[in-house]
């Protein structure tokens, strides 16, 4: 038997829903599955907290109409809060703007939970608290103090000199100072090649570059390409004496800089104290195509953002008609016409969840669950004769309650280590059951989260777990 693993289900879902619901009046509707679902990750950590292979809820909503859609997008989130409120993290938990990648030209939206060992770094504005995953952060750089008396330009031949620490350590200089250009081809027919700068202490946001240009695809451009716009092998490109014609994007990072380097345009050559106005003509706009650092700032409060690592925990897209559309899904409006299905996609990773509230939630002894995704309520223990014939009659009572009871009837294991196992597995409560506290007609309740037992009478045992 083959188990086939898909990345994403939408190619699935929207065919099948396609089958059944055509009329206007069957929408709006949703769909959903729970599913194994595999990512090739760059960088799989952590066990389930960034594993190739996952278990996931899906939810796949269909519209007649944007604005139906961007209701029920809203409906989602607020669910997704419910959720993760229930779970405990809801405090910990921020929404924040990332890449739609392939699925939208919009922002998707992102559930991170802050996290130590978290994946993603997640920049925060901290007077208004909206978040943003990194590879969309829009950020503008702290300015360095510089001199701002302009030097005599130089012309340097250093052969073999091309990053930006070398560049740094044969000119003395800072790496804030250098300049970075990049040039790319692109699936754009309009711009099938573009010339990008930026600080050379920063790298490109391929992400925000592509929404700029307006393409879908693209890669560093061969070493042909950039021969041919440049004159120069790879690693001598910059932003003097350009070849006309080519769309040039210059990042924000270096509209004030004074006296900086930047390739020659030609092989083993380098240009310093390249200067604004006299040695290069500053452009009208600048772009925001860096991926942002921690200290930058936020563009339009020009705030230092908070930054905090963080782990995926839930999803929302919206997804528009880029399903429908390709896989020819339509609806037949009350005027007879067919018109585009408009979709949105809810994902939330069951197993990346848990991995998460095991990496926040647990101490030196083991895992501390929260009460609504315990893998069981109470652990029971007994001790000596009676206490197991009262921690059977105690199991009955809390089962007929809705308690779920893992009491741990082992022989030939010692307290100590059912104890050291019950801190391992983590369940919110351990009751003992002993002829000590039946002696006062009462127990020994421990949650899990707290260093203190308390004895609590046979009679108040169901109100104090309740409580």
């Amino acid at each position: 038997m083959w188990n086939i693993y898909y990345p994403t289900h939408e190619e699935i879902v929207t065919p099948l829903a396609m089958k059944f619901r055509r009329s206007y009046k069957d929408f709006p509707f949703a769909l959903y599955q729970i599913q194994t679902k595999y990512r090739n990750e760059a960088r799989p950590k952590s066990g389930i907290l960034r594993g190739r292979e996952f278990i996931m809820k899906d939810l796949y909503s269909f519209h007649t109409s944007i604005e139906d859609f961007r209701e029920y997008y809203e409906k989602a989130k607020q669910s997704y809060w419910n959720i993760f409120g229930k779970l405990g993290i809801k405090e910990e938990t921020v929404i924040a703007a990332a890449s739609g990648g392939t699925f939208t030209t919009e922002f998707s939206h992102e559930f991170q939970t802050k996290c130590e060992t978290g994946e993603d770094l997640i920049f925060q504005v901290p007077s208004t608290g909206e978040a943003f995953n990194r590879e969309v952060a829009p950020s503008k750089v702290v300015e360095k103090v510089q001199d701002t008396e302009m030097k005599e330009i130089e012309y340097r031949n250093e052969p073999g000199i091309i990053g930006v620490e070398d560049l740094c350590e044969a000119f003395g200089i800072e790496g804030y100072q250098t300049i970075k250009t990049l040039i790319f081809e692109t699936d754009s027919k309009e711009q099938p090649v573009v010339i990008t700068a930026l600080r050379g202490d920063y790298d490109i946001n391929e992400i925000k570059l592509m929404k700029i240009v307006g393409c879908s695809k693209m890669r560093l451009a061969s070493e042909e390409i950039v021969e041919k716009v440049t004159g120069a092998e790879i690693g001598y490109a910059g932003i003097i004496n350009l070849q006309e014609g080519i769309p040039v994007y210059l990042d924000n990072s270096i509209e004030n800089l004074v006296n900086f380097e930047c390739g020659g345009n030609r092989t083993n050559y380098h240009i310093l104290n390249v200067n604004w106005g006299r040695d290069i003509k500053k452009p009208k706009k600048f772009y925001d195509i860096k991926i942002a650092k921690e200290g930058d700032l936020f563009c339009e409060t020009n705030e230092v953002y908070n930054t905090f690592k963080a782990s995926e925990v839930g999803n929302i897209f919206p997804l528009f008609d880029k399903f429908t559309k390709a896989l020819g899904y339509k609806f037949v409006d009350r005027d007879g016409i067919e018109k585009p299905v408009v979709m949105g996609c809810y994902g939330l990773g069951i197993t990346r969840v848990l991995g998460v509230l095991v990496e926040k939630y647990h101490d030196e002894k083991g895992i501390i669950w929260p009460y609504a995704v315990a893998p069981f309520h109470i652990q029971l223990l007994h001790i000596g004769e009676e206490g197991q014939k009262r921690a059977k009659e105690l199991e009955r009572e809390l089962e007929a309650n809705g308690f779920e009871v893992l009491w741990d009837d082992r022989e030939g294991v010692s307290t100590g280590e059912k104890f050291a196992d019950a801190d391992l597995i983590g369940c919110p409560f351990r009751i003992v059951v002993s002829e000590r506290t039946l002696a006062q007609e009462s127990v020994e309740i421990k949650k899990r989260n707290e260093s203190e037992s308390n004895i609590v009478p046979l009679d108040d045992i169901i109100s104090f777990l309740r409580v």
